[in-house]
C-alpha cells in the first residue's frame, strides 16, 4: 500500500503535463489587475470540470471548496493571485503574450495553473482526509489596493474560517527543484510617495528673483534620507527612494515646480506610521523655511508580511520530507512587497518561494522583466509539494 507521499508524487507527474498546458495557455492570454475576466472564466470551467463548487468575488475572484470525505472541522486557505503586469514580452516565444503589451512578468500564471494542478490531487483524494480546503484564486495582486483587501472585505477568511493559509511565489534565483522558507518578518510593507515642491520661477541668471524649487528639493531629498538613519530602529530594515523627479525648466529656466514620486518600505507598522509623519513635516517645513510650499502624500499600500513561526516551520518540515534537505533554502528579509501580507496580518500564514530558475538553460530572469520564463519542470513539485503541505496540515 503506497504512503500518502507516494501517492501525491505520482499523481503530480500524472497532472504535471496539464499544469504546463495550463500555465502557456495563461501566459498567453494575460490580464491585467481587476480585469483578469477570461482568466476567472477559465478557473471557473475547470473547477466545474472537477465538480469543485466555487463562488465568485471581488468581481473577477473565485472561491473553490473541496471538503475531506472524513469528519473534521479544520479549514487550510490556499493562494494564488492572476494577474499580469503592463511590459511588453521579448518576442521568439512559442508560447509568448498574445495581448501586446500585457505579460505574465511576475509568475502568476505560474500560480494559478499550480493551484488548479493542486487543486486536481487533493480532489482525488478526498476520501482519504477529513477537513476543508479553500482555494483562492485572487484578481490584482500587482495594484493597489491589492485583491487579497478586497477578497478579504468580502468575506474569503470567513464561513468557514481557515486556520492558516498558504502561498507560493516563482524566485527565478533559486534553481528549479528547491524551494525557500523564512519564519517571521519577510516581505516589506510598500507605500507610494507623491511630492510637488511649488516655487517660483524664472530665468536662472536671476536667481534672487526667483523660489528655486530645485534647490529646495536637493535639500528635502537629503534631509528626508535622515528620516530613515536617524529616526528608525536600527533593528528595523527601512528603504526609502525617489524613482522620478521632474522639474520642467532649462539651462536657464528656474522651473515653477518639482514633482516627485518615491517608495517607502519597512517591517514595522509603528514605525511605518511615524514615518509617514515624520517625512511629512521634513517636506513642508524645508520648503515652507525657503518661501517654497509643498504638497506631499502617501498613498499606503500593502503591509508586511509575516509567516507564522509554527505554520512556516511544518510546511518546511513538509517540504524536507517531500523534496530531501538539500532542496530547502533558508531565506533571507525581501524588501519587495505582496498583498499576501494582508491573509498573514489576518491569520497564521506561510508564503514560501518555488524555485523556477535554471542557469544551464539559461532561465535567469528576474521577475517583472520582458524576458522572465521558467524552467516548467518545476511545476510538478509546484503542485505536488502544495498538496503534500496542505494535507499534512489538516492531518497535524
Amino acid at each position: 500500500m503506497s504512503t500518502i507521499k507516494q501517492r501525491i508524487q505520482d499523481l503530480a507527474k500524472s497532472y504535471f503535463q496539464d499544469t504546463v498546458t495550463n500555465r502557456r495557455f495563461l501566459h498567453q492570454h494575460p490580464e491585467l489587475s481587476f480585469e483578469e475576466y477570461n482568466t476567472s472564466d477559465f478557473v471557473k470551467k475547470i473547477l466545474t470540470d472537477l465538480e469543485i463548487p466555487f463562488e465568485s468575488m471581488a468581481n473577477t475572484g473565485v472561491v473553490g471548496i473541496i471538503k475531506g470525505d472524513l469528519a473534521s472541522s479544520k479549514v487550510i486557505a490556499l493562494r494564488a493571485d492572476m494577474d499580469a503586469l503592463p511590459i511588453q514580452e521579448v518576442e521568439g516565444r512559442a508560447y509568448g503574450s498574445q495581448n501586446p503589451g500585457v505579460m505574465h512578468a511576475c509568475g502568476h500564471d505560474v500560480h494559478t495553473s499550480s493551484l488548479l494542478g493542486v487543486a486536481k490531487i487533493l480532489n482525488e483524494l478526498k476520501s482519504t482526509f477529513g477537513g476543508t480546503i479553500k482555494l483562492i484564486f485572487q484578481p490584482g495582486e500587482e495594484r493597489l489596493p491589492g485583491g487579497a483587501s478586497l477578497m478579504i472585505k468580502e468575506g474569503v477568511l470567513t464561513n468557514p474560517t481557515p486556520s492558516s493559509i498558504i502561498g507560493q511565489h516563482v524566485m527565478p534565483f533559486i534553481e528549479a527543484g528547491k524551494v525557500g522558507f523564512r519564519s517571521g518578518k519577510y516581505m516589506a510593507s510598500c507605500d507610494e510617495l507623491f511630492m510637488t515642491v511649488k516655487g517660483k520661477g524664472g530665468h536662472a541668471a536671476q536667481p534672487h528673483q526667483n523660489i528655486d524649487p530645485i534647490a529646495i528639493t536637493a535639500q528635502i531629498i537629503t534631509a528626508m534620507q535622515q528620516v530613515v538613519s536617524r529616526f528608525a530602529d536600527p533593528r528595523i530594515p527601512s528603504v526609502l527612494s525617489w524613482g522620478k523627479i521632474i522639474g520642467n525648466g532649462a539651462t536657464n529656466v528656474i522651473p515653477d515646480e518639482v514633482y516627485l514620486e518615491g517608495t517607502f518600505r519597512t517591517f514595522d507598522e509603528i514605525w511605518r506610521a511615524d514615518a509617514h509623519e515624520r517625512m511629512q513635516k521634513v517636506a513642508v517645513g524645508i520648503a515652507e523655511s525657503m518661501g517654497a510650499s509643498c504638497d506631499f502624500e502617501v498613498r499606503k499600500g500593502y503591509p508586511y508580511l509575516i509567516n507564522d513561526p509554527k505554520v512556516t516551520e511544518h510546511a518546511r518540515q513538509c517540504a524536507v520530507d517531500y523534496l530531501g534537505a538539500e532542496q530547502v533554502l533558508d531565506l533571507d528579509l525581501w524588501p519587495a512587497a505582496e498583498d499576501f501580507a494582508y491573509y498573514s496580518q489576518e491569520i497564521n500564514a506561510c508564503f514560501y518561494r518555488l524555485g523556477t530558475g535554471n542557469k544551464s538553460k539559461g532561465i535567469t530572469s528576474a521577475v517583472h522583466t520582458s524576458s522572465f520564463d521558467i524552467d516548467e519542470n518545476a511545476l510538478e513539485i509546484s503542485i505536488g509539494l502544495m498538496a503534500y503541505i496542505t494535507l499534512q496540515s489538516l492531518s497535524e
